[in-house]
């Protein structure tokens, strides 16, 4: 596995493992194939697992605790916190006061059988504490000892340079593939000016850019690509016509779409780290592939002809949720 510098201060494997899928919002995953996957990933050199306290309201981090109970040294957890659930598994709101983050930070802890979190982050930009009080209060956790990095999610520029002159922000998370391509107008020219990395979720479209997906498929109950705009009725379709053109593409290079999806996103700069959902340990081998071969300048040229930046059709939230993201805002 390749190794990439995480805002100059450590070195990780440049792809991280997401592990929302094992536990939430994707269907039904099957728990000992899960831990498989994970440990599979750690053999090879894939460190970094994210996660978030709410996946599965607490269940995916007793799941990766559970996993890394031997093997804590090899990993690089990665949390993200404050968004809220009800019983139901519904949504209510996000939280990042300072009380409560370290609130959630003790559970987050006791979950995962861990003393540390090595990244730590506000899921969402909370409109109703300043960011300073947060980042502030994950710099006290750092200084106790209880937290390694501070991260933020889906933050716009001005919040990003705002958290940055309150604490050193090591990582950014944001969605980032051919068909989600916003972070390039200034996001990332702001996270390389401070010297920060990014790490990029969604980097398949949620599978969109598997190669895999098709029009017939029928989701499982509580998969949430169900109500995602890109996912339903005509804009399926244009997108489904998208990917077939980078499917020929991959076969003339001898890889999956998947894999050259992936590398597009690790070929756009050595400061981002792509995360690549994965609940079986078969779905690894595209990630796996991605180190095996390089893309040319014309390569990339190609491929960005095939999808250009706008083309995709649908939004990659339902509006309201949307609505939540401080990166979206002004769009």
């Amino acid at each position: 596995m390749e190794k990439r510098s995480l805002a100059g201060k450590q070195e990780l494997g440049a792809i991280g493992l997401g592990a929302m899928g094992m536990s939430d919002l994707y269907g039904t995953a099957d728990r000992a194939e899960s831990i498989k996957t994970i440990h599979a990933a750690l053999d090879a050199g894939i460190n970094i697992i994210d996660t978030g306290d709410f996946y599965g309201s607490g269940a995916n981090e007793l799941l990766i605790g559970e996993a890394v109970r031997d093997r804590r040294d090899d990993a690089f957890i990665a949390v993200k916190f404050g968004a809220l659930r009800s019983p139901d598994g519904g949504w209510v709101g996000i939280d990042t006061r300072p009380a409560a983050l370290k609130n959630f930070l003790a559970m987050t802890l006791k979950r995962l059988g861990v003393d540390h979190i090595d990244l730590y982050q506000p899921a969402r930009i909370d409109p109703n504490v300043p960011i300073e009080e947060t980042v502030g209060a994950i710099q006290e956790m750092v200084q106790a000892g209880y937290v390694r990095h501070i991260g933020l999610s889906e933050a716009g520029s001005e919040t990003i340079r705002r958290a940055h002159a309150t604490a050193p922000i090591s990582a950014v998370q944001t969605e980032y593939s051919l068909f989600s391509r916003t972070v390039e107008d200034d996001i990332l020219p702001t996270l390389r000016e401070l010297g920060i990395s990014l790490s990029a979720y969604g980097v398949l479209s949620r599978g969109l850019l598997s190669g895999k997906w098709t029009a017939e498929r029928t989701l499982a109950p509580g998969d949430f690509r169900g109500r995602a705009p890109r996912f339903t009725g005509d804009a399926l379709q244009h997108n489904l016509k998208l990917v077939e053109g980078l499917k020929a593409f991959a076969g003339e290079k001898g890889v999956s779409v998947a894999s050259l999806a992936l590398k597009w996103v690790l070929a756009q700069g050595d400061d981002i780290f792509p995360l690549f959902g994965a609940r079986r340990t078969d779905q690894l081998a595209d990630a796996f592939a991605s180190m095996t071969f390089d893309l040319t300048q014309d390569d990339l040229k190609k491929i960005e002809a095939l999808i250009p930046r706008d083309a995709v059709s649908g939004t990659r939230y339902a509006s309201y949720e949307m609505g939540m993201l401080d990166s979206e805002r002004g769009r």
